[in-house]
């Protein structure tokens, strides 16, 4: 071999040394490297199987805890798992055998339950679903089941879970109240066929004695002395004052009936309407703030609630200067209306009492006792509260919501 080739074999083995120390190197840098990443990924997996273990603790705990009855199902309707609420509705437990949902309703109600299975299969949930189950005790138990479907990777229904909530009592005191209801309906009208007949036979003999007063007045007018006429006058004025009190009393009984909530009602022409027929002395002034606005309620008794405020206030109003004032403020949901007077005044013990039936704190002839009384029904009618603001001989205001 010649001193050229043993050259060329020199660097050739030279490279070969260089080429296998750089893979070595290499080699160990990459070694360390997926050393590094085994054990971080060996770190994250322990951390991973903590977090599992943790949220299946968790999932543990809400499963059992849970208050209404959890129920897993598979797509025949068959009970993979239940929670103890689940257990205590029914009265079964799955170490008792296989339980099928399907098989725990009534036969009437089957084809009902196979088409709502139907519908969470296709739809993926129901909601609020009523159905009687009967317990292992053979007790019917109405319950209200929602459920959703349990899909795999692909989308693929695998099961069904859902909660079943025990309604029977609730179902139970709704239909108690519906009948309640419709017995208080009845006996309200009842109670109003009984006033007016009651008003009717009432009126009737005062009618009746207010005749033969003005016949005997007739027949002895010329006999009579002027003491005897004033007392014949009293009786007059006393069997009006009755009827008028028997025709209030029928009126606040049947203030209750129809309604009419589904009427828009323009308050501020209704005011104006109803200040043009009221008798408003000279010495006072009506004084309306603002506009008042449209609302939903019952016209008549809208009315009849500023006739009453606004007779009240001109009634007690002992100012050579009388001076009324209606306004109104919209409070977002409701409006807040008020009607303010510089009357007399009213003290704050009697801020409750005034709108009791028949509690008139000044006793006067024009005063039956059942004008506030009437005010506060009609706003309750209307989903309001009423309440009074005054001071004495410096006025009175009374303020009042009604729903939009």
């Amino acid at each position: 071999m010649s001193v050229h080739e043993i050259e060329i074999l020199k660097r050739a083995l030279a490279r070969e040394k260089l080429a296998r120390k750089t893979a070595e190197d290499i080699l160990e840098t990459k070694s360390a490297e997926l050393y590094e990443l085994n054990l971080q990924n060996k770190q994250a997996n322990e951390k991973l199987a903590s977090l599992i273990k943790v949220k299946n603790s968790e999932l543990k705990g809400f499963f059992e805890n849970i208050i209404d009855a959890y129920i897993m199902m598979d797509l025949s309707g068959n009970v993979l798992k239940m929670n103890k609420a689940a257990e205590a509705l029914l009265g079964y437990k799955l170490s008792e055998g296989i339980l099928n949902l399907q098989s725990l309703t009534q036969e009437k109600d089957s084809d009902l339950v196979s088409a709502s299975f139907q519908t969470l299969l296709q739809n993926g949930k129901i909601t609020n679903f009523e159905v009687n189950l009967i317990t292992q005790n053979n007790i019917l138990k109405l319950v209200s089941i929602n459920s959703s479907v349990i899909y795999d990777e692909h989308q693929k229904a695998i099961a069904t879970h859902g909660i079943l909530r025990d309604i029977t009592q609730i179902k139970q005191l709704e239909n108690q109240k519906e009948q309640l209801l419709h017995e208080l309906e009845k006996s309200n009208e009842n109670l109003q066929e009984y006033a007016h007949v009651v008003s009717h036979d009432l009126k009737s003999p005062l009618r009746s004695i207010d005749a033969l007063v003005a016949w005997i007045q007739e027949d002895n007018k010329e006999h009579l002395k002027e003491s005897s006429l004033a007392h014949f006058q009293l009786i007059e004025k006393t069997l009006e004052k009755m009827e008028n009190l028997i025709t209030k009393v029928l009126s606040y009984s049947s203030l209750g009936a129809n309604m009419q909530r589904t009427e828009n009602v323009d308050v501020d022409a209704l005011l104006h309407r109803l200040l043009k027929v009221m008798y408003v002395p000279k010495h006072v002034q009506i004084q309306v703030l603002n506009t008042l606005p449209s609302l939903t309620g019952d016209e008549v008794k809208l009315e009849q609630l500023f006739q009453n405020l606004i007779g009240n206030a001109i009634k007690f109003n002992d100012k050579t200067q009388g001076i009324v004032k209606i306004a109104v403020v919209d409070k977002r949901d409701f409006y807040e209306f008020s009607v303010s007077d510089n009357g007399i005044g009213i003290e704050e013990k009697y801020f409750d009492t005034v709108f009791k039936i028949f509690n008139s704190l000044q006793k006067r002839k024009d005063s039956s006792g059942i004008g506030l009384s009437m005010v506060k029904k009609i706003v309750e009618l209307h989903q309001g509260t009423i309440w009074i603001e005054s001071e004495l001989q410096k006025g009175t205001t009374f303020n009042f919501t009604l729903k939009k």
